[in-house]
């Protein structure tokens, strides 16, 4: 089992740089950064977690920009998105900061994506809720068009790109890996299609994760696929329960760190090691 963080980098929270040095010490194999451009004041769109959508979402810093300023200050660390809200970015432009971080990590970012879930925030960036996952698939086949081509184009319905240039290309071989989250009715066609591991949230789904995750080897033994990793974002940080979960498929852990001073999140990160180490050993 491997055992990830993931945080909302704020404004307030305790530097990525710190956290990021402290994840690695402490022998965490990753660290991932959410995404939200903004948040509507409208506030439409309700919170999938269930209660008044926290400060977080609207104080979070660039994932690519926090990534990279993790990943100057570690050596072994991984560091991705959780999620990428591709339907809010130009691929072209996504495609070279992904490659970019991983050129200057030395191979060290994981591509976690989603459709999102606020439907205004996605209008505002010029996309329609209901082709989300359309625009989705689109981008992503698009930007490993360029990651993996010298001279790389796209035609698609919503991407279309004549023969382009881009480096850096990225050190990770054929690219860095796509992590899908969500766990709709659709999520393991695209996970089959164009993804590389599933990232769910732990207790969103309507089916034990179990059940789901053979599922998912199942389908992909049948699309001629080996075993595709599972990262699980909000794991109890439970021996048992996480000794569990891997018995059901889960590879990677993902615990759950609020965004706060480091007085405050280090402590708790520092019990978390404490658990992963109980479990390995």
């Amino acid at each position: 089992m491997k055992f990830g963080i993931t945080m909302f980098p704020t404004d307030y929270a305790i530097p990525v740089t710190e956290l990021a040095k402290a994840c690695e010490d402490l022998g965490f194999d990753s660290l991932f950064f959410p995404e939200h451009t903004h948040i509507p004041a409208s506030r439409r769109t309700a919170w999938p977690g269930g209660a008044e959508l926290p400060r977080e979402y609207s104080h979070t810093l660039d994932p690519f920009v926090a990534m990279a300023a993790a990943a100057a200050v570690t050596k072994t660390l991984l560091v991705g998105t959780g999620v990428c809200l591709v339907v809010e970015r130009d691929p072209i432009t996504t495609a070279k900061e992904v490659a970019s971080i991983d050129h200057l990590s030395g191979g060290r970012i994981l591509f976690g994506i989603g459709g999102g879930w606020n439907l205004e925030e996605m209008e505002n960036h010029g996309t329609k809720p209901t082709l989300r996952w359309k625009i989705m698939r689109e981008r992503v086949l698009a930007m490993k068009e360029i990651w993996t081509k010298d001279e790389a184009e796209y035609h698609g319905q919503f991407v279309d790109f004549d023969p382009v240039w881009s480096w850096p290309k990225p050190v990770q071989r054929p690219h860095p890996p796509v992590l899908i989250g969500g766990d709709g009715p659709r999520t393991f066609d695209r996970i089959i299609e164009y993804g590389d591991e599933w990232m769910p949230i732990n207790g969103r789904g309507p089916v034990p994760i179990g059940e789901r995750i053979a599922e998912l080897q199942a389908r992909a033994k049948d699309a001629g696929r080996g075993p595709i990793p599972v990262s699980l974002f909000g794991a109890p940080p439970n021996p048992e329960v996480i000794g569990s979960l891997e018995e059901q498929g889960v590879t990677r852990a993902v615990f759950v760190l609020p965004p706060q001073p480091a007085e405050q999140v280090l402590p708790r990160l520092t019990r978390y090691a404490g658990v992963a180490a109980a479990y390995q050993g």
